[in-house]
C-alpha cells in the first residue's frame, strides 16, 4: 500500500485531471476505502486545497479554486512545457520578463534533478523582442473588459511624427477580443465613434476610467476576429484574403519559386515553366513581387494586374530619366 504522503499526491493529481470524481471511484483507483478518501481529502483542504463534496448515495469530490495557490503537482511533461514557455517569455511582447525569469527559478529550484537536466538541456535564442511591448496591467485590464462585455475608454496613440511624436486620443469601444501575431497584441472592438470594427494595438493603448457600461456583443465579420487581423494586414477591409491575385508564368522551376511563394499557389506548366498564383494590397505590389525572379514573365491574368505594369513601367523609367 502507498505511503499517506505518496497516495495524497496521486489524489492530488487524479482530482487536477477532471472535474468531477466519484468517491467510490477515487477509492476503486487508490485501492483504499471511501473513508481512507474522506481523510485524505480532509489532509488536502488543510493544506489550502478547495475540494468540494456533492452529496448523494455515492459522494463525490470537485477541486475548486481557491482563496491563495496552494502546492501544485504537475506531471514530468507539464513541468517542462511550463518551463520552456517561462523561458521564452521575453519574445510575448508581453513586458514580463522579470516575473517569467522569478517564476522560472522557482520552479527549477523544487524540480527533481531528472527534470533539472531536461530544462537545462533546452537552449534557444529568442526572436529579438519588439521595442514597445505590453504593459501587463494594461493586457489585464482590456481581457477583463471583453470577457465582462464592458464599453472600455482608453487613450490611444497614433502613428508616430518626425516632429511631435505620437498624438492621442481618447477612444471608446466595446472590445470583443485580444488577438496575438508575430509578437504583437491587439484589441478588436466595435468603435463606438466610427460605428464600424477596429484594431487597436496593446502597446499604444491605455485604459482610463472604470469598466463602462455592459453591451451586448456583435456578431464578428466573417471568420472572427483573429482572420479580421490578418485581412488587415492584406488591406482587406473584412476576409483574411488579399485584394488583388494574379497569375504569372515564369520561365522557371518549382523548387526555384518555392523559397519566395509565401502562401501563394504554383503548378508545373508545360515545358520547364511555373504558373504561380499570388496576392498582394495593390496589382503595382503584384508586379514587385515578380520583379524579384529578374527573368522574363508573363502576366495571365486578371486584366487589371495586365493594365498596371505599363504605368509601373512608367515610374521606374522615370525615376532614372
Amino acid at each position: 500500500m502507498p505511503t499517506t504522503s505518496s497516495r495524497m499526491l496521486a489524489l492530488l493529481s487524479l482530482l487536477q485531471s477532471r472535474r468531477d470524481w466519484p468517491g467510490s471511484v477515487l477509492a476503486d483507483r487508490l485501492d483504499v476505502t471511501t473513508r481512507t478518501i474522506r481523510r485524505d481529502v480532509d489532509r488536502l483542504r488543510e493544506l489550502g486545497y478547495a475540494i468540494t463534496s456533492a452529496k448523494g448515495p455515492d459522494g463525490g469530490y470537485r477541486l475548486a479554486a481557491g482563496a491563495d495557490v496552494p502546492p501544485l503537482l504537475f506531471d514530468d511533461d507539464q513541468a517542462v512545457a511550463i518551463a520552456v514557455a517561462l523561458g521564452g517569455a521575453a519574445s510575448s511582447g508581453v513586458d514580463i520578463d522579470g516575473a517569467a525569469a522569478r517564476a522560472l527559478a522557482t520552479i527549477r529550484q523544487v524540480m527533481p534533478d531528472r527534470l533539472r537536466r531536461r530544462i537545462d538541456g533546452v537552449r534557444f535564442n529568442e526572436p529579438e523582442a519588439p521595442a514597445d511591448r505590453v504593459d501587463p496591467a494594461t493586457l489585464e485590464a482590456v481581457s477583463a473588459a471583453v470577457t465582462a462585455h464592458r464599453v472600455l475608454t482608453f487613450e490611444y496613440a497614433g502613428t508616430r511624427s518626425a516632429t511631435d511624436g505620437r498624438a492621442t486620443a481618447l477612444r471608446s469601444a466595446e472590445p470583443h477580443a485580444v488577438v496575438a501575431r508575430d509578437r504583437r497584441w491587439y484589441l478588436v472592438a466595435w468603435d463606438r465613434d466610427a460605428a464600424d470594427w477596429r484594431i487597436f494595438r496593446l502597446d499604444r493603448l491605455t485604459p482610463k476610467f472604470s469598466p463602462g457600461p455592459t453591451f451586448t456583443p456583435r456578431p464578428l465579420p466573417d471568420d472572427g476576429a483573429t482572420a479580421l487581423v490578418a485581412a488587415r494586414f492584406k488591406g482587406s477591409s473584412r476576409r483574411d484574403e488579399w485584394p488583388c491575385v494574379g497569375e504569372f508564368l515564369l520561365p522557371l522551376t518549382p523548387a526555384e519559386v518555392a523559397p519566395w511563394l509565401g502562401d501563394g499557389e504554383m503548378e508545373q506548366a508545360a515545358g520547364l515553366g511555373t504558373r504561380v498564383r499570388v496576392g498582394s494590397w495593390s496589382w503595382p505590389a503584384l508586379v514587385a513581387w515578380v520583379l524579384r525572379f529578374d527573368v522574363p514573365f508573363t502576366a495571365v491574368d486578371p486584366t487589371e494586374l495586365r493594365k498596371a505594369i505599363p504605368g509601373l513601367a512608367e515610374r521606374v523609367a522615370s525615376a532614372v530619366s
